[in-house]
């Protein structure tokens, strides 16, 4: 069996598993056995780190069924082959030559070299950001709820933050907590880390390690770690900018709330597309070009190595700068300085094809399963779905069986990624020692 496989094949296991646990009647609120379809969904969506849901989670589940979505949530931020050679790790066996090049695929590592220590650093990452993250919650919900439920429910969004699944256990989501200081930077703040990737918060520690212990030795950061932070912090402060500027004068959202509460509410709608799924306003009372910047950025996603979905920002940044080096006329196409491999360029655009070409077909197979729904909140749920971040314009619980199984392949594909899903099914490429001559095509 290929690499590809096995990671494929992992996260099938795990969402069969997860489906079966949320079907048991200790899975439910009401002690009876779990509808098919739900169980299906939810499950899929929790190890997919999206957060559609079908059902309100914090009244349908029991505290059983809550506690099996956040450890599939878990399991899906990780990521499989994380999570089963930190169990590996846990019973103190070795890995063989299959699991080393599994964990490199599924790492997108350069080498096989250092795994170990990378996965130990990975949930060490985790394990502290949760932590903290619920530490930080509790303020905001024990006063309310008393300890033990306070404590749940810090816990249950903390570990939905950082894995950016966007399940939450409150009927309006965060709409309650869009004025609070407190959970806004908390969660949005849990939400970029988690979807900037491990190496990016291990290369910001070691730079903040020398800076404070003061070593003469200059940290030089990777091209990875400059790509995601100023792609990241352009597209949270464009985001937020623009958001503040199209809704402002939508009563419904933003209109009727102080200034303050209005620049909360945006970096808060500015973080969540990358890709989240909490929200502090009604996403189905936005304007359409709200939606439609929310689709944007839903589609461009968080950054490689973390817990979020969409295309990734540095697939991002190198379409656009392939277009760059065409508009100046250039042959070679960097970034910061550095020349980008043809073999990355291709992959590049693979990814964006095949991310457009999963987002049209199921667009295209909801709008006829579902007629009757508007086109562009179809191809909101879609994205949602595709991009694995889990807002919703409120139609996810109404559509057909069929839509919703669409939606489940929609967000499997998403995250397992659109390249590996297919080199799972066609197995792995072969290079070729065939030259062929070249030839000019017309383009453009």
């Amino acid at each position: 069996m290929t690499v590809a496989r096995t990671i494929c094949l992992g996260f099938l296991a795990v969402i069969a598993v997860g489906t079966i646990l949320l079907m048991m009647p200790f899975s439910t609120s009401n002690g009876t056995w779990n509808d098919l379809i739900v169980a299906l969904f939810t499950s899929t969506s929790a190890v997919c780190v999206t957060g559609l849901s079908v059902v309100d989670p914090g009244t349908y589940f029991s505290f059983w069924g809550q506690l099996f979505i956040v450890l599939l949530a878990q399991i899906g931020g990780l990521g499989y082959m994380t999570t089963t050679t930190f169990l590996i790790l846990l019973v103190g066996r070795k890995f063989d030559l299959r699991h080393k090049m599994a964990i490199q695929q599924a790492l997108d590592r350069p080498g096989m070299s250092g795994s170990t220590q990378v996965i130990r650093s990975i949930i060490a990452t985790t394990l502290i950001f949760e932590i903290t993250g619920a530490f930080l919650l509790l303020p905001a919900f024990v006063p309310k709820y008393g300890w033990s439920q306070g404590l749940w429910l810090a816990i249950f969004h903390s570990v939905n933050a950082w894995n950016n699944a966007g399940f939450s256990l409150f009927k309006d989501n965060l709409i309650g907590y869009q004025s609070s200081f407190l959970v806004v930077f908390t969660i949005t703040g849990l939400i970029i880390f988690g979807g900037i990737g491990y190496q990016v918060i291990l290369e910001m520690y070691f730079w903040l390690r020398d800076r404070l212990t003061k070593k003469t030795v200059n940290l030089v950061f990777s091209l990875d770690f400059k790509v995601a932070t100023i792609t990241t912090i352009f597209l949270l402060l464009i985001g937020t900018i623009v958001f503040w500027a199209i809704e402002i004068r939508n009563p419904q959202t933003f209109g009727n709330l102080s200034f303050r509460e209005q620049l909360l509410v945006a970096w808060f709608q500015s973080v969540t597309p990358r890709t989240a799924g909490f929200n502090t306003i009604d996403i189905g009372k936005m304007t359409n070009a709200g939606l439609f910047i929310t689709i944007a950025l839903m589609f461009i996603g968080a950054s490689p190595g973390g817990t979020g979905g969409g295309i990734k920002t540095t697939t991002l940044r190198v379409i656009t700068s392939c277009t760059k080096t065409i508009l100046q006329g250039k042959e070679e196409v960097l970034l910061y300085e550095r020349k980008i491999a043809t073999s990355l360029i291709l992959k590049a655009v693979g990814v964006l094809l095949g991310s457009i070409t999963t987002v049209i077909v199921s667009t295209i197979l909801i709008s006829i399963t579902d007629p009757e729904l508007d086109f562009i909140q179809i191809m909101f749920e879609v994205v949602s779905a595709f991009a694995t971040v889990g807002l919703s314009t409120g139609i996810t619980a109404n559509v057909t069986i069929a839509a919703k199984l669409i939606l489940i392949m929609t967000m499997y594909i998403g995250r397992v990624g659109v390249l590996l899903l297919m080199s799972a099914v066609l197995g792995d490429p072969r290079p070729s020692r065939i030259r062929y001559p070249e030839e000019n095509v017309l383009v453009g």
